[in-house]
């Protein structure tokens, strides 16, 4: 059975011849019933003071555990953010080699076809000066036979009179003419 302070405060002795002072008894009585009291009340104190640490605790693995999550999901994102941007990297790199590789094979047709017009340029111009000597040369062949067949002819000196009518005259020959 369970003692309280007022089952204390309450409680009486059945007397006997010799026995106790009473009023010692009861003041004795009445101090371990305050002691008794104040102990109680310390532990239901104590007793309230642990259950608003235990629901602090309770709150404070809550938070614990939403910071946790948190931190969890942020780490997943930050993956996530890494992995895009590195896959993004990557496909923009191949587009750009891509790209450049287009170009460099443009480039290089180009020229090639340039080289080639120069190619073409030049044995144009080599056939063409080929044309142009064998027709030189043909024109002064004809000019050497034409004047092995053809008698010299003197043709006779002529005078001109000036169109300045200064009064000068100028002689023109065969030869000047032309």
């Amino acid at each position: 059975m369970k003692i309280t302070p007022i089952d204390i405060v309450h409680k009486s002795f059945n007397k006997k011849m010799l026995g106790v002072d009473a009023d010692e008894v009861h003041d004795f009585m009445a101090q371990i019933a305050s002691q008794m009291e104040a102990l109680i009340q310390e532990r239901n104190m104590l007793k309230e003071a642990l259950r608003e640490k235990e629901l602090n605790l309770l709150e404070y693995k809550e938070r614990d555990q939403v910071l946790k999550n948190t931190i969890a999901t942020a780490s997943q994102m930050t993956d996530r953010l890494r992995q895009d941007a590195e896959r993004e990297a990557k496909l923009i790199i191949a587009d750009a080699n891509q790209k450049a590789e287009i170009i460099m094979r443009d480039s290089r047709d180009s020229l090639k076809k340039m080289y080639q017009e120069i190619t073409d340029l030049k044995r144009a111009r080599m056939q063409f000066e080929a044309n142009l000597k064998a027709l030189v040369q043909a024109h002064l062949t004809l000019l050497e036979q034409g004047e092995k067949y053809m008698p010299q002819m003197q043709l006779p000196n002529h005078t001109i009179a000036s169109a300045q009518g200064n009064g000068k005259s100028t002689e023109i020959s065969p030869l000047s003419a032309g």
